[in-house]
């Protein structure tokens, strides 16, 4: 373990296929603005709808049947659910047609009920991600437009491209472990890869916003996502782990879902550990420990060795350390496979979730896993 004045950063030893940390994980920091959703441009507009033109996702949307309830999740409020006022409904229904899924997404985003990468298309993550607002708030999921109406806030918002986006150093990210282990650090491979993160989006979603515009030039004023800039305001005093829809939710003292996140969890080979466990530490920017004798899929020519931190790290930019020992709730290099593919048994959300989720987790709290 290596101690500075910035905190506390753990090497993260491959174990069963996924990872640990090498002894308890250190206590989770204060909240802190996130590295990758900082805050950024003023808002063009107070409309529930701004665009600078047509945006026409293209793109098939992945399959995905409807998620099922959570078995765990508190209680729908009481009494009949929240009406939308007139003002919402109108500033719902005022949304072009084309523009509807990715601004549901983008408020959705605001709201902490994550649909995973921000790409306008209709996928399993964004029914998962309305079917859990609408639960949380005890509302219809047809009604769930115009609950997002109501913060008022844009779905796009102009934003300059500043010399840090676009500072690098940007290096292709291979693909074998033996390869990775000698690059210095795990960053983005370009700067649009880095700006698609800052905004939750998938590059081919900025690209398309932005036709003509380069993302490698400081400077350039580019139309982005209007996504949220820090955690809800509550701590989390559970987190509960749903295998059978796919999600990591945050809930409170009072026992109200207060943010809710896609994620990658188990396989045939390493399922996910059903239980009762507690969340342990929070470790930031970890290094990578990988060992090949825990990975049924690794290479022959493998040989144990270190990777260094970064958001293409295989754990992400942060790991939270589960009292299930060699388990954790981690970040990916590869978040448009969030929700989608299997894991090596932990739980893998987007970067940018699981920075928000160590925001509001602390040492002692439950994390419940749900088969």
């Amino acid at each position: 373990m290596v101690r500075s004045a910035l905190g506390l950063v753990l090497l993260v030893t491959a174990i069963t296929g996924c990872s640990r940390a090498d002894s308890p994980a250190p206590e989770a920091p204060p909240p802190s603005a996130s590295p990758i959703a900082s805050p950024v441009a003023d808002y063009p507009s107070t409309a529930p709808y701004a665009s600078p033109g047509a945006f026409g996702a293209s793109g098939s949307p992945d399959t995905g049947a409807m998620p099922m309830p959570m078995t765990d999740a508190p209680p729908s409020p009481g009494g009949a659910p929240a009406s939308p006022t007139a003002e919402a409904i109108a500033a719902a229904a005022a949304v072009p047609a084309k523009d509807k899924l990715l601004w549901m997404q983008v408020m959705l985003d605001r709201a902490h009920f994550s649909p995973g990468e921000l790409d306008g298309l209709d996928g399993s993550n964004h029914r998962r991600a309305v079917a859990a607002f609408a639960r949380a708030r005890n509302i219809a999921p047809d009604a769930v437009p115009a609950a997002l109406a109501s913060e008022g806030s844009p779905m796009l918002m102009t934003y300059t491209i500043t010399a840090e986006d676009v500072a690098g150093p940007f290096k292709p990210i291979p693909e074998d472990m033996m390869k990775k282990a000698t690059l210095e650090k795990l960053g983005y491979a370009s700067p649009l890869e880095g700006l698609a993160e800052k905004f939750h989006a998938t590059p081919k979603l900025l690209q398309r916003l932005n036709p003509g515009k380069r993302f490698d030039r400081a400077g350039e004023t580019i139309q982005v996502p209007n996504v949220h800039t820090s955690a809800p305001a509550g701590k989390a005093a559970k987190v509960v782990v749903d295998q059978s829809d796919g999600s990591v939710n945050a809930i409170d003292a009072q026992g109200n879902l207060i943010a809710s996140y896609p994620a990658t969890m188990g396989s045939e080979h390493d399922p996910l550990p059903i239980g009762n466990w507690k969340v342990t530490g929070v470790s930031r920017n970890p290094t990578f420990n990988y060992n090949p004798d825990l990975f049924w899929d690794a290479k022959a020519k493998d040989s144990k060795t270190k990777l260094a931190p970064g958001p293409n790290n295989p754990v992400g930019l942060v790991w939270i350390d589960l009292s299930k020992e060699h388990y954790g709730i981690h970040g990916t290099p590869v978040p448009t496979t969030v929700g989608k593919t299997e894991s090596h048994g932990c739980i893998r959300l987007t970067n940018w979730d699981v920075v928000e989720l160590a925001d509001m987790v602390s040492p002692g709290i439950p994390a419940v896993l749900l088969p």
